[in-house]
């Protein structure tokens, strides 16, 4: 059987999945200001625990919903409240220790950063290896976190495109995509690459690998 066109699998990522992790949490990254950036880092966060995606874009919006859209609110908060909220939005098994970390993130935010993560860039000069230092200083944001978060930043901190995680690249590979992420990012507009890395993702979660596949035919 012959290969399906690499157009039409890129077709049928963005038709099924081509939705970003930022776009279903209801975050506006578009707008580079500081709440959505505050909010996608804190979206980095849950989705880095060993915790289905599911549950981490649910506790997202909790969190957004309980009001705690920037690092003042969020700052402002209580231990207690932080992991009741995460506690009822399905975010059990990591509730108590993930409330700490976004506690401690927001107090980093605000005293370091005046609650504005462009301040961050800004102190990086705009250079990725020094932004991603900077945001593993933040505790709960790793290499997987500064991962998930300079994947879909970059369509507003162009220093960062073109930008892959892991993940999407080895779905990018199983498919007959790409195996780096220039050649990937060669595939779209410069505008829907990160809808294409979100796609690869959501299709590795959900291994329906064939389904894709299946839909270029």
């Amino acid at each position: 059987m012959a290969k399906p066109a690499k157009t039409d699998v890129v077709a049928a990522l963005l038709e099924r999945h081509g939705r970003t992790f930022a776009e279903e949490i209801g975050i506006d990254l578009s707008r580079n200001t500081p709440s959505p950036l505050f909010r996608w880092l804190c979206a980095s966060i849950l989705f880095s625990a060993r915790i289905g995606a599911k549950q981490a874009i649910s506790a997202a919006r909790a969190l957004t919903d309980t009001g705690w859209t920037t690092a003042e609110k969020m700052a402002a908060s209580s231990w207690e409240e932080r992991t009741r909220v995460l506690n009822r939005s399905g975010y059990a098994r990591y509730d108590e220790s993930t409330s700490r970390m976004l506690g401690d993130v927001a107090v980093i935010m605000r005293d370091r950063y005046q609650g504005d993560l462009r301040r961050l860039r800004e102190q990086a000069g705009t250079e990725p290896d020094e932004e991603r230092r900077l945001l593993k200083d933040f505790k709960g944001i790793g290499d997987v976190g500064a991962d998930i978060f300079m994947r879909e930043v970059q369509v507003v901190w162009p220093e960062l495109y073109p930008f892959s995680d892991k993940k999407a690249i080895a779905a990018a590979k199983r498919l007959g995509l790409a195996d780096d992420a220039a050649s990937l990012a060669q595939l779209v507009d410069r505008e829907d690459y990160p809808r294409l890395l979100a796609a690869l993702v959501r299709t590795d979660l959900a291994d329906d690998y064939d389904t894709i596949l299946d839909a270029t035919g």
